[in-house]
């Protein structure tokens, strides 16, 4: 086919390009056509892409649904027709028939390939997620609501020791002075506080 193999095809439909007395002449045609596409005449394959163009592209769209893929699809399938146009046998079937065959064949493959690539990046990406850590982030967030409910439930002066010694780090005789309360007071309330997050975080 010379320097117009694949490259004029390659680069899509030929808008405004004359068509051919061939291929206005109809589908009846393309069964002659095709033969002479298989020995290499450009003339012919020129006017059987100009005659089968738009069927194929309309047959892809209502399989690949997206425009940009249905013309690349569109293209692959008039490749495969010059390619292989030899193994296209009148006697079963029409050369139409054979054409959209192609076409729907290419379509349904391009689908599954996108959708086998969803399912490959899909599963790599959830290969990068450590379940361990996930778990161990779920239960200590889970903890924390726990943590942070059963310290509603405790006096104001409670939950002003409990957090000022445990969460801040304060001696019992800091978080007297911090609160303007005896020590003892806050050595009784952290005790009082505490069994009862004990007895309301259900810990032995």
């Amino acid at each position: 086919m010379g320097s117009t193999d694949g490259d004029e095809l390659a680069a899509g439909p030929r808008p405004g390009k004359p068509r051919s007395r061939q291929a206005q002449d109809g589908p009846q045609r393309l069964d002659a056509l095709l033969p002479a596409v298989a020995l290499g005449d450009e003339r012919a394959f020129d006017a059987v892409y100009d005659q089968v163009a738009g069927w194929v592209l309309g047959v892809v769209r209502r399989i690949v649904r997206d425009p940009a893929q249905s013309e690349e699809v569109m293209q692959e399938v008039l490749l495969e027709v010059w390619r292989n146009a030899s193994r296209f046998d009148p006697a079963l079937g029409s050369g139409a028939a054979w054409v959209m065959t192609l076409a729907h064949r290419r379509a349904v493959d391009r689908v599954r390939s996108e959708r086998s690539q969803a399912s490959r990046e899909l599963r790599s990406a959830t290969a990068l997620i450590d379940y361990d850590d996930v778990t161990e982030a779920v239960q200590a967030r889970l903890d924390q609501e726990r943590v942070r409910r059963c310290l509603t439930a405790l006096t104001e002066l409670q939950r002003e020791c409990v957090r000022l010694a445990y969460y801040s780090g304060y001696t019992y005789r800091e978080v007297a002075e911090l609160l303007g309360v005896p020590a003892g007071t806050v050595k009784t309330r952290m005790r009082d506080g505490l069994i009862r997050l004990r007895d309301c975080l259900g810990v032995e």
